[in-house]
């Protein structure tokens, strides 16, 4: 028998066997990294979404309580406002703040007014008393509007120090001219 008729030895049926599932194997491991790697990105690309939508729920959550807390806050001063409008209603509440606040006083009683309440009570002075000898002090030392807007262009008009000494010279080096400046501010060529 020659070679090529004989039949393969149990050694190269193995080697032949082990060569195929070899080849089988490599690609089997193939076919499971491949997979394994898409699995991966599926899961990857899941957790981002997952991620993304706790992350939308937590910022509208505390959107929601802060527009909660702002509600709550702008109850209290619309029950607030509405409180001192029901007090406008009432003829007590205000005469006292007549009385108070611009000193008013009934037909037959005296106005006394204490310039400095805090010698007589021991105490700061509120912040009504203050405003009033702030409004009083600037009633005293300002002139009507038209009176001040009068004074304050006679004054812009009027000439200043540096105008009003006897005159000043500038030299000029535009085409060598000599220039005097007058009370008035005009400038003439000197010749």
């Amino acid at each position: 028998m020659t070679r090529a008729s004989r039949q393969p030895s149990r050694r190269e049926t193995y080697k032949g066997q082990s060569s195929s599932s070899l080849a089988s194997k490599k690609l089997n491991r193939q076919h499971i990294s491949i997979s394994l790697c898409i699995s991966i990105i599926v899961v990857f690309i899941g957790a981002i979404q997952l991620i993304s939508t706790f992350h939308t729920y937590a910022v509208n959550l505390s959107e929601l309580n802060g527009l909660k807390n702002q509600q709550a806050v702008l109850l209290e001063q619309k029950r607030q406002l509405e409180n001192d409008i029901a007090r406008w209603d009432d003829q007590a509440y205000v005469t006292a703040q007549a009385r108070d606040r611009l000193g008013f006083v009934f037909p037959g009683e005296q106005a006394i007014r204490v310039l400095h309440p805090e010698a007589v009570t021991g105490g700061q002075p509120s912040q009504a008393h203050k405003q009033r000898e702030v409004d009083a002090e600037q009633s005293q030392t300002s002139l009507p509007w038209y009176r001040e807007m009068a004074y304050s262009l006679g004054k812009a008009d009027a000439p200043s120090s540096q105008h009003s000494s006897d005159s000043r010279q500038v030299n000029s080096n535009r085409e060598g001219n000599t220039t005097q400046r007058n009370t008035d501010g005009d400038t003439q060529p000197r010749k």
